[in-house]
C-alpha cells in the first residue's frame, strides 16, 4: 500500500524478490490542471507496467474494499507513504502489517519526517520498519537504518536516499518475518517528537531567526514546496542559499549587486544562490538579478 515516488523502490524490491505481490493499494486517480487530465500515482504506474492488480478505494473502511483484501488473504501488508489504516485492514494478514517510516522513530512521528529533520538541523536521520498499531507511528519496530545529513543535502536528496535505504529495509524485514527470525523493539514514548504536515505558512521566512536556521528551513523545503519571503508584494521562493558572515546587516536588510544577493538575519546573513519569482521559473541568482531589482 503506497502512493508517491518514495514507495516505488520498496514495491520494486518486493516484486523482484521471491515473494509474490498479490495486489497494490494506492490513492484514486485525480483530475489535474485546466484540461482535467487524469493523473495516476507512481505506485499505480509501476503496478500497471508489471501487471499487478490495483485497488483504489475512496474510503478504507468501505465494506467492499475490506472484503476484497480478505479475499486476497495476504500473509503480510507492507505500507509505504500511504494513509492511516483502520484496524479492520491492518489486522487481516497472518503476520499483520509493516510500515516504513522516514525517520528514526520515535523521533519525527507524523506526515513530514524528512522535512522536519532537516529544518531542525539534524545531522543524521534514517528509516524505521515497524508493526502497525492503532496509534499512528507508535508500533514496535523491526529495523532501523541511519544515514548522515550533510550541509549540502536538502529534502529532495534525503528523500531519494531514504527511499532506496528504505526499500532494502522493507525486503530485509519481510525476510526476517518469513524466517521467524526477528526481535520487536518498543519505542520510548518519552523521546517522541512530532513531524506535522507542512503547511503553506511553514515556509514563510522569519528574518529575525539566525541565518543557519533559515538555511535549514530552505533546505528542508527544497525542491518542494519551497521556503519564501515577500518583497514589493511579490512572493519569492528560495531553493538554495548559504550562511554568510562577511556582511553586517540587520534583519531583512538587503545587499545586492549584479552577482550577489545577501539578506540580513537575526544572526549572520543569508547569501541566496537560487530562487524563483512567482509566475516565473526557478533560476540562479545572477540570472534572477538581471530581471529583478531589490532597490
Amino acid at each position: 500500500m503506497g502512493t508517491p515516488d518514495f514507495a516505488v523502490p520498496s514495491l520494486q524490491k518486493i516484486y523482484s524478490s521471491t515473494h509474490k505481490v498479490l495486489a497494490v493499494v494506492t490513492a484514486p486517480d485525480k483530475e489535474k490542471g485546466r484540461g482535467q487530465k487524469v493523473s495516476i500515482t507512481p505506485v499505480k504506474v509501476f503496478a500497471q507496467n508489471n501487471n499487478i492488480p490495483v485497488l483504489q478505494p475512496d474510503k478504507l473502511k468501505d465494506p467492499e474494499f475490506i472484503k476484497s483484501i480478505k479475499k486476497l488473504a495476504p500473509d503480510l501488508i507492507v505500507v509505504v507513504a500511504f494513509r492511516i489504516l483502520p484496524r479492520e485492514i491492518f489486522t487481516i494478514p497472518k503476520y499483520g502489517s509493516v510500515n516504513l517510516h522516514g525517520s528514526l522513530l520515535p523521533k519525527y512521528r507524523g506526515a513530514a519526517p524528512i522535512q522536519w529533520a532537516i529544518i531542525n538541523g539534524e545531522k543524521e536521520t534514517g528509516i524505521t520498519t515497524f508493526a502497525l498499531e492503532d496509534k499512528v507511528d507508535t508500533g514496535n519496530f523491526f529495523l532501523q537504518k541511519k544515514i548522515e545529513i550533510s550541509d549540502e543535502d536538502n529534502f529532495g536528496t534525503i528523500h531519494d536516499k531514504l527511499s532506496m535505504v528504505g526499500a532494502d529495509a522493507v525486503l530485509e524485514t519481510i525476510e526476517i518475518i518469513n524466517n521467524k527470525n526477528f526481535v520487536l523493539y518498543s519505542q520510548d514514548n518519552a523521546l517522541a517528537t512530532s513531524a506535522p504536515k507542512i503547511l503553506k505558512e511553514t515556509g514563510l521566512v522569519d528574518w529575525n531567526k539566525s541565518a543557519r536556521d533559515i538555511n535549514n528551513l530552505i533546505r528542508g523545503l527544497s525542491p518542494y514546496p519551497g521556503a519564501y519571503f515577500f518583497h514589493k508584494d511579490k512572493l519569492i521562493k528560495i531553493y538554495k542559499a548559504s550562511v554568510d558572515t562577511s556582511k553586517e546587516l540587520i534583519p531583512r536588510e538587503i545587499f545586492s549587486t549584479k552577482d550577489d544577493l545577501i539578506i540580513g538575519c537575526g544572526v549572520n546573513a543569508l547569501r541566496i544562490t537560487e530562487l524563483q519569482l512567482e509566475g516565473k521559473k526557478r533560476m540562479p541568482v545572477m540570472e534572477f538579478l538581471r530581471g529583478f531589482s531589490f532597490v
